[in-house]
């Protein structure tokens, strides 16, 4: 529990500011407060209890894990006053809120150790993060840090957390907390642009209203956030510091180059331990790592940040991903179409892109006939295939489908691999609709998708309905709450579990996200799925009705794979390179025990290809036990051995990936097991 205090806290020799909390109680009235909790009862209790008392008089056990309390849908701090007639909840460190005030707690321990181990360097933002937190920092004379460091950094940290610290909110104006954070020039930007009227969402989460929050552990460090935080540093412990990285200042490049010091903190040694181990298991399924082991594909320094050239057997995957793409929507009524790599300005600005996408697109080029850009999006090209003849109503609806590569600028500090790439290919489909129609085309899309998803063994799913941005869209509320709800049904009769992200959606409509789980628990974003009343207007799409009336279709835009370098991704990491036989690059090598059996291999390997399946030959010039394990590396799903036994048989020694060796199997045995189980 934070300690009390009843007067000004002073820093520094002429500056103070007061808590924000009410701490001495005696001048309060005897009367009473009642307020109301999550499952709808009520508790009473004395006028100037805070969240803490109500959580101990709950119960002791709830005192003591309480973390921070949540009062009329805002957090506050345990020592928070409560008013008669609130609604409260408390927080505990195992809840998803609860993780994020400790993990926001523990950046403070951080910034507080550098600060202390580093005199005289500064600090500018230290938010929590999806499992973690980071810190950024400038120290001085350009000092930068390293693994020891980190060392250092992690002793003291738990240093400051034995000490049990409390963590004391105070608030002031501006111009005192300018004065407060003088010697740190980052902080004092962000209070100038929050005074001046300026709100950026990533910098204002340091600020509260018209006065500044802070929090100090001790007369030597003092930070400024707008909370809550854990009562006390002691509340803290279960974390672990992971890396350093280079940050920009407000994540512009033209600004200076901070360090970043990432971490994961979590409510016990329990959880900790089994985040690190997943963090174990997935930098061993690391699509970037896999790739260059199983020569998939490489990203060539010479080709430029973010674009990949894909090998041979990488390219078989993806053939084999993209075949199935196209034998899936040829049978699903869908139409192919291709468009061109880039477009006329006149294009973008028709549809909107180069007003809302504008950041995300390569830099025009100027042409004799006009100005050009890179497509981003396949959407608007396929807006003129629609539209370059008359539509009637009976031949709603038209459904267009094309693996359309699209190129979208992304900074180079949020490049990963195959994950965030910029050059990309989608398969994508855009469906002219009725309205009337509308509900029923997405509820057979989002049945569509899911079976997708299955047949690459994904089986978890959760979905996303992404309603209007507050910002940048455009269109009626009375379209957006249609397309809205048409999704929302379509959800319901897949009887998929979904959250609503709401301001999420697209600048031109809803859309439902459909993640997916891999096999070590990660959620992955992949399909998506769009309802947009927008485009059609903007480009002025009719079809003619059953009474001879012209009328706006709907546009829905739709993407299986999401994409198919970040499917690949995903998929080399939900299967560790363990790709199931009907994805396997190579699905059988055949491996002479020597130079004598060589022939009889041949003969193995011509009968596997009659067949179709894809088979590697290893000729007898190294040991046996060596080609073997390069095999096994390779994660080939079954390697085949032949002797002198096998040779007179007819048979073949069989080494499956994962599982035992069988000797002496009839060679007709295998390739029947190989041709069943290499079929999707």
């Amino acid at each position: 529990m934070a300690h009390s205090v009843s007067c000004d806290i002073e820093i520094g020799p002429s500056l103070s500011f007061k808590p924000s909390r009410i701490d001495d109680v005696s001048t309060i009235s005897a009367s009473n407060v009642s307020v109301t909790l999550p499952d709808g009862s009520s508790r009473t209790l004395a006028e100037g209890s805070t969240i803490y008392d109500l959580a101990a008089d709950i119960g002791p056990g709830l005192a003591k894990d309480a973390i921070v309390g949540v009062i009329d849908g805002r957090e506050v701090d345990l020592d928070h006053v409560l008013v008669d007639g609130q609604a409260v909840e408390i927080v505990t460190a195992d809840s998803e809120a609860g993780l994020h005030v400790l993990r926001h707690s523990t950046a403070h321990v951080l910034a507080q150790a550098v600060l202390d181990l580093w005199p005289g360097s500064t600090f500018a933002i230290g938010p929590p993060i999806e499992n973690g937190f980071y810190y950024d920092f400038e120290l001085l004379n350009g000092a930068t840090f390293n693994d020891e460091d980190l060392d250092r950094i992690d002793a003291k940290m738990r240093e400051i957390i034995a000490a049990d610290q409390p963590f004391i909110r105070s608030e002031v104006d501006p111009e005192a907390a300018l004065a407060l954070m003088e010697n740190h020039q980052y902080k004092k930007a962000i209070i100038e642009q929050v005074s001046s009227g300026e709100r950026e969402s990533d910098l204002a989460l340091e600020a509260s209203g018209d006065v500044i929050s802070f929090y100090r552990n001790t007369d030597e460090f003092v930070d400024m956030c707008v909370g809550p935080h854990v009562p006390s540093t002691g509340r803290l412990g279960h974390f672990k510091l992971m890396t350093v990285a280079g940050a920009y200042w407000r994540g512009d490049e033209r600004n200076q180059m901070l360090q970043r010091i990432y971490g994961t903190a979590w409510a016990s040694k329990k959880q900790l331990k089994a985040h690190l181990h997943r963090l174990e298991e997935a930098a061993k399924r690391d699509h970037r790592k896999l790739a260059n082991e199983l020569d998939l594909l490489s990203f060539p320094s010479e080709l430029g940040g973010g674009l990949a050239v894909w090998h041979p057997k990488g390219a078989i995957i993806r053939k084999l991903m993209e075949d199935y793409s196209r034998e899936r929507h040829e049978n699903g009524g869908y139409d192919f179409t291709y468009t061109p790599h880039l477009a006329n300005a006149k294009l973008f600005e028709t549809s909107g892109h180069l007003d809302f996408y504008a950041d995300g697109m390569y830099p025009p080029m100027e042409m004799d006939n006009g100005t050009y850009y890179p497509k981003p999006m396949n959407c608007p090209l396929h807006v003129l295939v629609y539209r370059s003849q008359q539509r009637s109503y009976r031949d709603l609806p038209i459904r267009l489908y094309e693996l359309g590569t699209v190129y979208r600028y992304e900074r180079a500090g949020t490049l990963h691999g195959l994950l965030r790439i910029r050059g990309f290919t989608q398969d994508d489909s855009h469906i002219f609709v009725t309205e009337e129609g509308l509900a029923d085309e997405l509820a057979g899309l989002l049945n569509f998708v899911l079976s997708v998803l299955r047949a690459f063994g994904f089986d978890d799913f959760q979905a996303k309905l992404s309603t209007r941005p507050a910002e940048k869209s455009v269109g009626s509320d009375a379209l957006w709450d249609h397309a809205t709800d048409s999704l929302r049904q379509a959800l319901d009769q897949a009887e998929l579990d979904y959250t609503v992200d709401e301001g999420g959606g697209a600048f031109y409509g809803p859309k439902i996200d459909v993640d997916v789980k891999d096999a070590i628990g990660r959620s992955w974003q992949l399909s998506t799925i769009q309802a947009d009343f927008t485009l059609p207007e903007r480009f002025e799409l009719e079809y003619v009705a059953n009474d001879g009336a012209r009328k706006r279709p709907v546009m829905v835009h739709r993407a299986l794979f999401g994409s198919v370098e970040r499917f690949f991704g995903v998929l080399v990491e939900h299967f560790a390179g363990n790709f199931p036989m009907w994805l396997a690059p190579v699905q059988v090598e055949v491996l002479p025990v020597a130079a004598d059996h060589e022939t009889y291999a041949r003969t193995v390997v011509e009968t596997l290809e009659r067949e179709g399946i894809r088979v590697e030959f290893s000729e007898a010039t190294d040991p046996l036990g060596k080609r073997i394990r390069n095999a096994k590396k390779q994660k080939t799903p079954y390697v085949l051995v032949v002797g002198d036994d096998d040779v007179s048989a007819q048979t073949v020694g069989v080494n499956p990936r994962g599982g035992e060796v069988d000797r002496d199997v009839p060679l007709g045995t295998f390739v029947a097991t190989a041709v069943a189980e290499a079929k999707r």
